[in-house]
């Protein structure tokens, strides 16, 4: 068995053009890990978590991240923190597919 979850859970991920598909890497009481694969053209809209920080780990890909209404194109590997209340959300403006994962904690 191996200690990394990554690879086992975007195994099957594979959106079409437009599309986001996603999958639950780690989930426990405080914290919830969630891969997202962005086909070209796919975006995660823009939301809020007002009780818990939200973090992207860009993996894959150059995926322009919006947040607060501001947006970065923020190249793998790459960090985004999003703090308490920060409208944030993600999307693939480019030819190739992106992948980031979303760390949520503490779990409201």
């Amino acid at each position: 068995m191996s200690l990394d979850r990554y690879a086992d859970a975007i195994a099957d991920l594979d959106p079409d053009r437009g599309e986001v598909e996603t999958a639950e890497v780690v989930v426990t009481d405080d914290v919830l890990v969630k891969a997202f694969v962005l086909a070209p053209g796919g975006e995660i809209t823009p939301h809020e978590h007002g009780d818990a920080t939200n973090v992207f780990h860009v993996l894959e890909g150059t995926p322009t991240v919006v947040r607060d209404g501001e947006t970065e194109r923020i190249e793998a590997p790459g960090v985004v923190h999003n703090e308490r209340g920060a409208v944030h959300g993600a999307r693939n403006e480019s030819d190739d597919r992106a992948v980031l994962t979303a760390s949520l904690c503490p779990l409201p």
